[in-house]
């Protein structure tokens, strides 16, 4: 798991505290490193026999984004009290983010292997008080963008200039506390909160759409008093786009709707909703690593043109 791509990120894109923001990394160096991403989460939760590989997958160019490029964060000293704060609103996608944190040098990638295990510190979903870089314990759907209004609120009370992300599943934002907290963050004018929505369109019972529409998102943010961007969750263009606008508007907060594919990267996972919870056997593992190797080579061949 340890490789070339690893090691270059961990020596040359660590942002050092009060390190001003900008653009660290390529877009063909993130995707590089988001393919690693999608292995550490294959193989943890292949190694767990249990856990949520899809939207973690969907979601592995936003966590390599917001820890590799957007974030003002110190990998060395996780408490920094004024780095920006990250919280997995939907925690059930937690291998995705122990794979950014590994990754980003939080903890060893090796350990991944460890997830859900009897006495690891990383469980099935974050936990604060266990794993360096976890800003808050979730889990329970809907709870954690209202601890990440919190904190942009704390921030604004105190003076602090950190910025606040939050990413949410689109199945989750079925969930009323997610609109009691959006209709707070907007009256008060948070924009140092960044809400993130993953909609790729799939939770455990199907489509959203047929379960409860949570459609239109996007007109739903903006009537509490939202900015409200549409992207395609893939595009680190796009991606960054995003969040240079979100940076520069003032006086509300930034709603940023990933339209992505559950499952991304691995063949026989892509667009499945019964790959929301479930572990590949070993013949699956087999299959998503070798489709993961055939990203990773294809990328490599793109950086030698």
């Amino acid at each position: 798991m340890v490789s070339g791509v690893i090691m270059y990120c961990k020596k040359n894109h660590e942002v050092a505290p009060q390190q001003e923001r900008g653009e660290t990394m390529t877009n063909l160096e993130l995707q590089k490193m988001a393919n690693e991403v999608r292995k550490g989460i294959v193989t943890s939760v292949h190694s767990a026999k249990a856990g949520h590989p899809g939207g973690s997958l969907s979601a592995a160019d936003m966590f390599t984004y917001l820890y590799f490029e957007e974030m003002n964060i110190d990998p060395a000293n996780p408490k920094w009290e004024d780095r920006d704060r990250f919280v997995l609103s939907k925690g059930h996608t937690a291998p995705g983010l122990y794979s950014a944190l590994a990754n980003r040098g939080y903890f060893p990638v090796e350990d991944l292997t460890t997830l859900r295990k009897i006495g690891s510190y990383l469980q099935g979903h974050p936990c604060m008080q266990e794993t360096p870089g976890v800003d808050m314990s979730s889990g329970s759907l809907g709870q954690g963008i209202s601890a990440a209004v919190g904190m942009a609120l704390a921030a604004k009370l105190d003076k602090k200039d950190f910025r606040v992300y939050t990413l949410l599943g689109d199945g989750e934002i079925q969930e009323g506390q997610v609109w009691e907290a959006s209709m707070f963050a907007g009256a008060n004018k948070l924009d140092n909160l960044v809400v993130i929505v993953d909609n790729n369109g799939l939770q455990i019972d199907g489509k959203v759409e047929d379960v409860c529409s949570v459609y239109p998102i996007d007109a739903k943010f903006e009537a509490f008093n939202f900015q409200a961007i549409n992207i395609d969750g893939h595009n680190f263009d796009e991606i960054r786009a995003a969040f240079k606008k979100a940076r520069e508007t003032k006086g509300k907060p930034t709603a940023i709707i990933m339209h992505t594919v559950k499952g991304k990267g691995v063949s026989f996972m892509e667009d499945k909703a019964g790959w929301h919870g479930k572990a590949p056997n070993d013949e699956e593992y087999a299959t998503a690593m070798a489709d993961l190797d055939k990203i990773a080579a294809e990328l490599e061949k793109a950086g030698e043109v």
